[in-house]
């Protein structure tokens, strides 16, 4: 996400646009610099000294661990990524007494378990937490509206459901996929692709739409306020593994990897985005097939260029 929103900025605004995390500096393939700092979020007098330096007028803070599965394996390192990093953040905004727009983006998984009758959910839902994942969060969501109403920092809190597309990491279900087949067709891996849960139901937006979303949220929505967005259509990740193998034209066999399948899976969310649509008019633009040919074709070329880089 980071990267398709630096990409976002600088092809469509004038701004200079700083980036800052723990991966080096993202291919952005657009001919205006992104200027990038190597920097941990979690260390707090670093990131005071970063933000002062560059002193912004908008943040977009995306910074996190963002796997449900993975913050059961290391909880302490999922909130050490998901608030303490934020809390960083935010904390030197106050101390240096800048006057910018923070934007924090959480998780529509704040909500946790949702009863049937109570979709689709608003931002008014209490926050039920399911997971160490959900649970960080929750309280990050909380620590940026307590910053916003002891301090008066001016931020937008952002609830996003899944978002699906090229440059994704392969902990998400559509890369996974997509890597695999990708691997197949170059004959690197036999034709048998490894699954989890196929049954799970979600709401996928491209990421380049949450893009467009992140963008006119900081331009156009409340402070102090919270938002949830999401594209409004359920699939199945059967549909999703189906689409894909059928841009792919390959013979497949699908096995069910025992170790895919998560012992605790989240329950289906659907979401009332009526308050993001209505302050910004935002609407998903790219199709789902679009979506996974886009990411199919990003796993080939990249595949393809490991194999140069290794020959």
């Amino acid at each position: 996400m980071g990267s398709h929103l630096a990409e976002h900025l600088l092809r469509t605004t004038d701004h200079t646009v700083c980036g800052c995390g723990l991966s080096p500096k993202p291919t952005v393939p657009v001919e205006h610099p992104l200027l990038h700092r190597q920097l941990d979020l979690t260390d707090a007098a670093a990131t005071s000294d970063y933000i002062a330096e560059i002193h912004p007028d908008r943040i977009y803070h995306l910074a996190g661990q963002p796997a449900v599965h993975t913050s059961w394996i290391a909880p302490w390192d999922n909130y050490e990524s998901n608030v303490l990093a934020m809390l960083n953040v935010l904390h030197a905004v106050w101390k240096l007494k800048l006057s910018c727009r923070v934007m924090v983006v959480t998780s529509m998984e704040v909500y946790g378990e949702v009863r049937p009758e109570d979709m689709p959910v608003t931002e008014e839902y209490c926050f039920r937490p399911n997971s160490p994942y959900s649970a960080s969060k929750a309280a990050a969501d909380l620590l940026a509206q307590a910053y916003h109403l002891s301090h008066g920092l001016d931020i937008v809190r952002i609830r996003p459901l899944n978002h699906i597309g090229p440059r994704q990491s392969d902990q998400f279900v559509a890369t996974a996929f997509a890597r695999q087949l990708a691997r197949i067709e170059a004959g690197l891996q036999p034709p048998v692709i490894q699954v989890g849960n196929l049954s799970a139901r979600r709401d996928f937006t491209d990421v380049r739409d949450m893009t467009r979303a992140y963008a006119l949220a900081l331009a156009h929505c409340e402070s102090g306020r919270a938002y949830n967005i999401a594209s409004g259509s359920v699939r199945s990740v059967q549909q999703l593994l189906d689409t894909l193998l059928e841009l792919s034209h390959t013979d497949v066999t699908v096995e069910v990897d025992p170790e895919r399948v998560r012992a605790a899976s989240t329950p289906t969310l659907t979401a009332d985005c009526t308050r993001f649509r209505t302050h910004t008019g935002w609407h998903p633009e790219i199709s789902f097939e679009q979506t996974l040919s886009d990411l199919l074709n990003y796993e080939r070329d990249r595949l393809k260029t490991l194999n140069k880089e290794q020959a």
